[in-house]
């Protein structure tokens, strides 16, 4: 599927010549190469990520150096090219591979999900006409985690407007001239009264802060590969004052391809779920938390399929 090779590539629109790295990933038929594109463009001003046409350009940091990761999309194919400001040494031949198919949202198994569930009374119909949706990652969990921060209790494009100052003034430039979304390092330099600055809430920017100081002392670990470990991170973020339980769904959707979060506490979802059972009342927490326990363990790629009849960008 994915084939790494190196390269030497001119950047015409960018000054500044880098070595780059560069691998191809086949997209399935039925890959919503708009919604990933629309997902990158939810910033229009394009301060750390730019998309233009069928392509996507994103700060981010490789390896503690800033990077520009280009994705370009074409028919079922994916091109997938990085520039790193730095030793080339950093790059491994499946860690781009890895990356890009992570951020695709190609690592989970949403055939799965819909084979078992396309011909289900309600939800079937949805399933088949949105078939291969996908939740489109973050570059890094830390990313998600302080997304999910920002996001709580606002409307996006508030917590756009947040986001973008956040990564202005914290964030690494990279040569091409796009900023990279900072990393625990970068951001536990800062102080709260500097995050509020950014339009954090001083509840949101202590939070974000306490999550970069325990991830430095290792007393929380960004990294799932079982339920056990998936229960040990619930129980540490929710243990930190401002995080919540959307915030930890969130984070486990977009960070971690966590499939199995339950997002009733999500208006979207609620009003979407409320449209889907042809609801005259609004959907309350308790019931679409109950509603959604029957599709354990894809709870949040139905979330996400309730989104989704609202926009392409708004999951």
């Amino acid at each position: 599927m994915c084939k790494p090779t190196y390269q030497s590539n001119d950047m015409p629109e960018f000054s500044v010549m880098r070595p780059s790295y560069f691998t191809e990933i086949i997209l399935p038929d039925n890959y919503h190469t708009r919604d990933f594109l629309a997902f990158h463009h939810r910033d229009e001003k394009g301060v750390s990520e730019i998309v233009q046409q069928s392509q996507v350009k994103k700060g981010i940091i490789w390896h503690g150096i800033p990077a520009l990761l280009t994705v370009s999309m074409e028919k079922k194919l994916a091109k997938v090219q990085l520039d790193i400001d730095g030793d080339r040494t950093l790059h491994s031949k499946n860690s781009l591979s890895l990356l890009a198919s992570h951020m695709l949202g190609l690592l989970q198994p949403v055939e799965i999900f819909e084979s078992q569930y396309q011909k289900d009374p309600v939800i079937g119909g949805l399933i088949s006409r949105q078939a291969g949706l996908r939740i489109y990652q973050s570059a890094t969990p830390f990313e998600a985690l302080s997304w999910a921060i920002m996001g709580q209790q606002i409307s996006v494009s508030a917590a756009i407007s947040i986001r973008r100052r956040f990564i202005q003034a914290i964030g690494v430039k990279h040569t091409s001239g796009l900023m990279c979304h900072p990393t625990y390092q970068e951001v536990i330099q800062y102080r709260e009264q500097d995050l509020c600055q950014c339009g954090f809430s001083m509840s949101k920017a202590k939070a974000l802060l306490n999550v970069c100081r325990m991830i430095d002392s290792g007393e929380l670990n960004l990294s799932i590969n079982t339920e056990g470990e998936v229960k040990s991170l619930i129980e540490n973020l929710l243990a930190i004052k401002g995080i919540g339980i959307w915030t930890v769904n969130y984070t486990l959707l977009r960070g971690f391809n966590y499939l199995n979060g339950s997002l009733h506490g999500d208006v979207a979802v609620r009003r979407n779920l409320q449209h889907l059972l042809k609801q005259e009342s609004k959907v309350n927490a308790e019931q679409a938390e109950k509603w959604l326990a029957d599709f354990s363990p894809w709870k949040a790629l139905v979330a996400a399929h309730l989104w989704r009849q609202q926009s392409s960008s708004g999951y």
